[in-house]
């Protein structure tokens, strides 16, 4: 068994007039209610606010296509071992394009045995940030000659803002739906 939940859903009755209206705009731009991270988030009106507008650019407005994006988030949700973020987006992944085996061997805490380039470069790229806190010259020319620099400074930017959320959550302990079995199995060494 899991422990608890620290940051749960606040009920509309307890929410702040901040937070109030915190959740309304969420609801406004995202066409429903605060959900995952956002949960904890909202505790912090403002940043709750500012974390999801920039998530809105970072997932569909980057330059990078979707598929690389969910690559990212995915290597990010490994990292910190992030269940709600693997659970949300590993199938979106595969939906965008992204090939079962790459999500499965990320799952299990490997590097891909079969990547196309993009990809290959996408991995390499965020392992070495989240692994080396930077990334090599070689890696950061080969992203900007593919991606330009807004490719590169947005694809750092879905790195952080992953780790922002998978931190916060992991802080929160924020929990799996109901009935939902762990996604990632622990990593090994």
């Amino acid at each position: 068994m899991s422990a608890p939940d620290r940051m749960p859903e606040i009920p509309a009755d307890r929410l702040t007039e901040a937070q109030r209206a915190a959740s309304d705009a969420f609801r406004a731009a995202r066409k429903g209610p605060v959900f995952g991270p956002f949960v904890p988030l909202l505790r912090s009106p403002e940043l709750m606010t500012n974390a999801s507008t920039m998530g809105l650019h970072l997932r569909y407005r980057s330059v990078l296509p979707l598929h690389l994006s969910e690559l990212i988030i995915l290597i990010t949700a490994r990292e910190w071992s992030q269940q709600l973020e693997w659970h949300i987006h590993a199938p979106i992944a595969v939906e965008a394009g992204l090939d079962p085996d790459i999500v499965a061997a990320i799952r299990d805490g490997r590097r891909p045995d079969m990547m196309g380039a993009d990809e290959a470069l996408v991995h390499a790229f965020s392992t070495e940030l989240h692994r080396n806190r930077a990334v090599s010259d070689a890696t950061y020319g080969r992203v900007a000659e593919r991606f330009g620099e807004q490719g590169a400074i947005e694809m750092a930017g879905i790195n952080g803002y992953y780790t922002l959320l998978a931190m916060s959550m992991n802080v929160a302990r924020t929990a799996l739906p109901d009935g939902a079995p762990p996604p990632l199995p622990p990593l090994v060494g």
